[in-house]
C-alpha cells in the first residue's frame, strides 16, 4: 500500500500537484475525495489515519508549503512526536470530512 501511495504521489504531474497544493481549500477537497474513496474501499479510521500519516510525512519531506495553512501544518507535523503526528492525522481526517 505504501509503495502504491508513494508512486501515485511522486508520479503526479507538477501541474496537477501545484493545482492541488496552491489553495488550501483545494487541498482539503482533494483529501476529502481520497478519504471518501478509502471509505468506499472499506478502510476504517485507523487505516485512513495511517495513510494520512504516510502522505503527511511525504509532503513534509518533499514539498514546500504553498500557503500559511500548509506552513502551519508542516510546522506542527515536524515538531510532533510519532504519537502526536498520529493524533494530528486523525484531526486532519475529521477536518476534511467536514469540508
Amino acid at each position: 500500500m505504501k509503495k502504491k501511495l508513494e508512486s501515485e504521489v511522486s508520479n503526479m504531474g507538477n501541474e496537477k500537484k501545484e493545482q492541488i497544493l496552491q489553495n488550501f481549500n483545494h487541498f482539503k477537497g482533494y483529501l476529502a475525495d481520497k478519504v471518501k474513496k478509502g471509505e468506499i474501499l472499506g478502510m476504517n479510521d485507523e487505516q485512513l489515519a495511517k495513510t494520512t500519516t504516510f502522505i503527511a510525512d511525504y509532503l513534509s519531506r518533499h514539498e514546500e508549503p504553498r500557503n500559511r495553512e500548509q506552513y502551519l501544518l508542516q510546522e506542527l507535523w515536524d515538531s510532533g512526536s510519532k504519537e502526536e503526528q498520529h493524533s494530528l492525522a486523525h484531526m486532519l481526517l475529521k477536518m476534511v470530512r467536514q469540508a
